[in-house]
């Protein structure tokens, strides 16, 4: 037919052609691997299998399934077993080919969990129509890719529970330079049953997001003329859920254990002023450099000014020039925290807020030492992990329109995570055999 078109008409529609090829082969395709997935029926001495309530399960007959592949629909004929003690039925075989309790090959389902975690399960499903020939349901994306990123945060649950029982051996590898762990939060909105009893930012109003904690890993080894830090390419791991903060801790130590953390030469945390941050540096990387993101310490300032001088920008920009650049960016924080207790104000509130603005600068003022960091050819600022919420996070679980139960939204988180740090082909290689 493509032919005598092109006799015809003189013109060739080469996508058609290819997707008629395409078509054509997946459908010899799908009946070869039909023909190879006609299971015979066992010979006598190899009819029973042993069963989970410890009796033996028996040959009853060979039954037929359906399951989509990436060629295509295609029927599998199998040995069914039944035991007679506790009558249930097995398919030895499916545990075999992987299909066990699912229409889906495992392909496929690999499939399904790369599309869900790139973008929403609609624009999944339609990837994987016009890229892969696939017909799937939205619903069977979102099934699918939720199950294979639980599964990926139980393994990594696993493994977090193994760190606390055992110390951990240090991990092979070169030293490294230098290795930065930063992390931050970013709210997730959710559905409502997810946020009961929990209070909103604003007073009176109910929450609409739960916050997930997100942490990065990476190294630096050169920085340029300028003398600034200069992060190693593709060198970014992530690492995060929505969980306690104690519990986001040991997930973020493992990620930097696996990182190389025990024998990197120099080690860094770098975050916003935030406690939680802190004290997790203080738990699980006492040895470390910490920084406050510079970024984030001008924007108190930034704060203040625009209170103590409100729809003034000239006035704002005097007194931030006096404090950030003459003060902060040259590390005299006790200077600062002078300055700003010396402000008064017969506004009360804003009396509270200087206040409480002194002693943020006092608490971090040995995280603010930015000229002798700077000396040191070390990042001042949290631009990874912020850059990090918004590319890991934001981009997939905080679109339009998008609301999340907290086990779906640590499924696609972790099954986000353990692509984007390079290691969803080993964990699908041995997740068999785990």
């Amino acid at each position: 037919m493509v032919f005598s078109a092109r006799r015809k008409t003189g013109r060739c529609d080469l996508e058609a052609i290819e997707m008629a090829l395409r078509t054509a082969m997946h459908q010899a395709g799908a009946a070869a691997l039909s023909q190879l997935l006609q299971f015979e029926v066992p010979p006598e001495h190899q009819r029973t299998v042993p069963c989970a309530c410890g009796q033996q399960a028996r040959y009853h007959e060979l039954r037929s399934k359906t399951i989509l592949t990436v060629l295509g629909e295609v029927t599998v004929s199998r040995p069914y077993y039944l035991c007679g003690q506790c009558k249930q039925g097995r398919f030895p075989a499916d545990a075999e080919l992987d299909i066990e309790k699912t229409e889906f090959s495992p392909g496929v389902r690999r499939m399904h969990a790369l599309v869900g975690q790139q973008a929403p399960f609609e624009e999944g499903r339609e990837q994987m129509k016009v890229l892969a020939g696939l017909e799937v349901t939205t619903k069977a994306v979102e099934r699918v890719a939720e199950a294979i990123g639980e599964n990926v945060a139980a393994r990594e649950k696993k493994e977090i529970q193994k760190s606390r029982q055992l110390n951990l051996p240090i991990a092979l590898g070169e030293p490294v330079p230098i290795l930065y762990v930063q992390m931050d939060g970013t709210g997730v909105p959710v559905v409502k049953k997810e946020t009961q009893g929990r209070p909103g930012k604003r007073d009176g109003q109910p929450a609409h997001t739960r916050e997930a904690k997100l942490g990065c890993v990476f190294t630096q080894t050169s920085w340029d003329k300028q003398g600034y830090a200069v992060r190693d390419p593709d060198s970014t791991t992530y690492a995060g859920a929505i969980e306690t903060a104690e519990e986001f801790g040991r997930r973020l130590y493992l990620e930097a254990w696996k990182r190389g953390w025990d024998h990197a030469q120099k080690k860094v945390v770098i975050g916003d002023g935030a406690e939680w941050i802190w004290n997790l540096a203080q738990e699980h990387f006492p040895s470390a450099i910490q920084i406050v993101d510079l970024y984030h310490a001008r924007q108190h300032l930034w704060d203040l000014a625009r209170r103590l001088h409100p729809n003034n920008d000239k006035q704002q920009r005097c007194w931030i020039n006096k404090h950030q650049k003459r003060l902060l960016d040259k590390g005299k924080v006790q200077k600062l925290v002078e300055s700003l207790r010396s402000v008064r104000s017969s506004d009360a509130e804003l009396s509270e807020r200087i206040r409480s603005e002194a002693e943020y600068f006092e608490r971090n003022a040995a995280r603010m030492r930015y000229p002798n960091f700077r000396q040191q050819h070390l990042f001042v600022g949290s631009g990874v992990i912020e850059a990090g919420c918004k590319t890991v996070i934001g981009s997939r679980l905080k679109r339009s329109g998008m609301f999340w139960t907290v086990r779906g939204a640590n499924a696609i988180l972790a099954l986000r995570c353990c692509h984007l740090n390079g290691r969803f082909e080993d964990y699908w290689e041995g997740r068999r055999a785990a």
